[in-house]
């Protein structure tokens, strides 16, 4: 926590809970800088401003660790069917993003953290030197800019997670990585189990190991809950653990999460978690013994801000800017039965309504069931053509 005073990210995990940031990808596509499909970062070169000011709200709410905005942008991720992203180049990129986010996060007290997640060369080829070579491409940048740590997010198979660890190991040596997947709180994609991926993360010399993305923070923390024992059974007594979830709800999300949900991505608006449900997130996964908390995609900064206010203590006192404190400031509200909402009692007990008389409460999947190694899963720098387009409709109606 930033009123420690202490420098280190593991020496803070050590200390108490750490903050991290919030999901760029969704809040920028929403703001109009980040296209959505290919989900690249682009946004850093072409709309700087933009990326900035999300940094500094993410700050303001409370975010302890800055991660520097390079989700997808591998080499492979930026040329990928047809995407103009990789005229800039991942060195370019990274680059931007650091600059970016250290000119913010420094000042305020903040750790600065690179970013790697999955890549379009492992679905293709399953090659480790490959995708070894892809990582590498990326981890010069985060080298040369001295980063304070080192993110792995965001993988569905722990086999390419592995490799991207080994990779930081081996070309950033002494770097603290986190290491989080996007899994279910059964398995990966390819059936390794919740907990054996969580020991697998700390063989492979992740110091903080986790959940991010796809799902919600109830079932993630299931998940995390299951690498918790697992890697404790397995002796590694030191290692750390972090959570970065969904900011909507997924009861019904099948194995590779939201992603399967007809809603995804442009109608996901009633799932939103609230403010009070990030409380509720926040002290469960403290009281888990998880010490990395944040959010992923539909994390905007006020639920990181709710996130921060729910462990004030835990913090040492550091307190967001703009608290809310449970509604307190509905006392100045001019209609006396909204003051008479100013109370914790109120919102820990509320059952949101939708507004949506006829919407369904849950959703049926498509659930595909391919992955890495599947042709229809092949990637490529052309753009998709008209009969990949027609296979997936034909896949899709088989399964109607």
């Amino acid at each position: 926590p930033r009123a420690t005073g202490v420098r280190g990210f593991l020496e803070r995990l050590d200390k108490g809970p750490v903050i991290g940031d919030g999901g760029f990808v969704f809040a920028l596509e929403k703001r109009g800088y980040v296209e959505a499909g290919p989900w690249t970062p682009e946004a850093v070169i072409d709309n700087p401003e933009a990326v900035a000011q999300l940094h500094r709200e993410f700050i303001r709410a409370g975010s302890d660790i800055c991660q520097a905005f390079t989700f997808y942008a591998s080499d492979d991720k930026l040329k990928n069917r047809g995407h103009s992203a990789g005229q800039h180049g991942v060195k370019r990129i990274n680059e931007a993003a650091c600059d970016l986010v250290g000119g913010l996060a420094k000042p305020a007290g903040c750790l600065v953290a690179g970013g790697l997640s999955q890549t379009p060369t492992y679905l293709t080829t399953k090659s480790k030197v490959v995708v070894k070579a892809e990582v590498k491409k990326q981890l010069q940048v985060f080298k040369e800019k001295e980063v304070d740590l080192m993110i792995c997010e965001y993988y569905e198979h722990v086999e390419e997670a592995e490799w991207h660890i080994e990779a930081i190991k081996e070309y950033m040596p002494g770097t603290p990585i986190a290491a989080s997947l996007c899994i279910n709180e059964n398995s990966d994609v390819h059936g390794v189990s919740t907990g054996e991926c969580g020991v697998r993360l700390a063989k492979a010399g992740a110091d903080v190991v986790g959940i991010n993305c796809h799902f919600d923070p109830f079932r993630c923390l299931q998940a995390v809950k299951k690498m918790i024992k697992a890697v404790k059974e397995a002796g590694f007594d030191k290692t750390h653990f972090m959570i970065q979830p969904l900011a909507y709800m997924t009861p019904d999300a099948s194995v590779q999460g939201f992603i399967d949900l007809p809603e995804f991505p442009f109608a996901l608006e009633p799932r939103v978690c609230t403010r009070f449900e990030m409380h509720k997130y926040a002290r469960e996964a403290y009281e888990a013994g998880i010490r990395f908390i944040g959010g992923c995609c539909g994390f905007e900064p006020y639920h990181i801000r709710a996130l921060s206010e729910e462990l004030i203590e835990e913090r040492g006192g550091w307190a967001p800017v703009a608290c809310i404190s449970w509604g307190k400031c509905l006392e100045k509200h001019t209609k006396p039965w909204v003051r008479a909402r100013a109370s914790r009692e109120y919102w820990e007990k509320l059952n949101p309504g939708t507004g949506r008389p006829y919407s369904a409460s849950l959703s049926k999947c498509s659930e595909w069931g391919v992955s890495a190694g599947d042709d229809l899963v092949l990637q490529h720098e052309h753009e998709t053509t008209k009969y990949e387009l027609q296979k997936g409709h034909e896949f899709e109606a088989k399964l109607a």
